[in-house]
C-alpha cells in the first residue's frame, strides 16, 4: 500500500487512513510518547506459522487456498525482516520467544472458536503442517516456544515465568496478527510494566485497513514502533549478554 508522510515527515504504514483532525486530536490529548528501549531486551515472535503465513510469497486470495486463515506475501515480507532481526539476538545472547498456536478442537476458548470457526479445521491441529513455524525462523534449542490457545501470549500461559526468569525489561513484538494476537500481547505487556516495541514491517495482517490502524492506535496508547531500519542500529549497538540465562522449552 502507497502511504505519503505529513509535512515532509517519513512514511507511516497508517498515513492513508488517520485524518488529519485525528492526528490533531491525538497529539493535543498528549498521546504518542517514546517508551524507549530498556536494557535487556526479549523477541517475541507471534504465531508465525504455515497457517498464518501460506507456504510462500504469493496473493493472500491464492494463499488463503491452502489455509483460510494464511496472509500469503504481506506476510512473507515480514518474514525476511523478523530473520534479520532474530540474527541480532542470537549475535547478542538474548532471548528469543515464540507464541505457537495451535488447536485441539472448539471447546477450547468456545467463543473464540464460534467468532472464528476456521480455528477449528485440521491444520491448526498439533503436528500438522499448518500449525508448524515457518521453517525460516525454525527455533533452537535454546528458545522458548509457547503454546497458546488466545490472542495474548500472556493469557492461561507461563510467559511472565519466562521473563522474569530471563531479565527482560523490554519487548519486542512481531508476527501476526497486527489487529489481534500481536496488539493483545503488547496491551498486556504493556500492563506488566514491560517497555514494548514493534517493528512496524514486521509485523502482518490480512485486512490492510486493520493492520494501519492498529499499528497507529498501538503507537499512541501502548508501545513504540518504527520500522525496523531504525530498530535494528539501536540494537546492534547495545552489549551482548555474556550468558543466555534461561534454557528451552520445545
Amino acid at each position: 500500500m502507497t502511504t505519503h508522510g505529513q509535512n515532509g515527515a517519513r512514511p507511516r504504514p497508517w498515513d492513508a487512513f488517520i485524518s488529519d483532525r485525528d492526528r490533531q486530536v491525538y497529539a493535543r490529548s498528549g498521546f504518542g510518547a517514546s517508551v524507549g528501549i530498556g536494557e535487556r531486551p526479549a523477541l517475541l515472535i507471534i504465531d508465525a506459522q504455515y497457517r498464518t503465513a501460506g507456504d510462500g510469497p504469493v496473493p493472500i486470495q491464492e494463499a488463503m487456498k491452502q489455509y483460510a486463515t494464511a496472509v500469503g506475501e504481506d506476510a512473507w515480507r515480514a518474514i525476511e525482516r523478523i530473520e534479520r532481526l532474530v540474527e541480532v539476538f542470537r549475535t547478542k545472547g538474548w532471548p528469543v520467544m515464540y507464541a505457537q498456536g495451535e488447536r485441539t478442537g472448539a471447546q477450547e476458548g468456545a467463543r473464540y472458536s464460534e467468532k472464528i470457526p476456521s480455528l477449528t479445521a485440521d491444520y491448526n491441529l498439533p503436528g500438522s503442517r499448518g500449525a508448524q513455524i515457518v521453517e525460516p525462523l525454525t527455533p533452537e534449542p535454546d528458545d522458548v516456544i509457547i503454546y497458546k490457545r488466545f490472542p495474548s501470549i500472556f493469557f492461561g500461559t507461563n510467559l511472565i515465568t519466562q521473563l522474569v526468569a530471563a531479565g527482560a525489561d523490554t519487548l519486542i513484538v512481531v508476527g501476526c496478527t497486527t489487529s489481534g494476537c500481536v496488539r493483545g500481547t503488547v496491551v498486556d505487556g504493556m500492563s506488566y510494566g514491560f517497555r514494548c516495541v514493534v517493528p512496524e514491517d514486521c509485523v502482518w495482517d490480512r485486512g490492510q485497513a486493520s493492520h494501519a490502524i492498529n499499528l497507529f492506535d498501538i503507537a499512541q496508547k501502548y508501545a513504540d514502533v518504527m520500522p525496523l531500519d531504525e530498530l535494528r542500529p539501536v540494537l546492534s549497538a547495545m552489549p551482548p549478554r555474556a550468558e543466555r540465562a534461561i534454557a528451552g522449552s520445545r
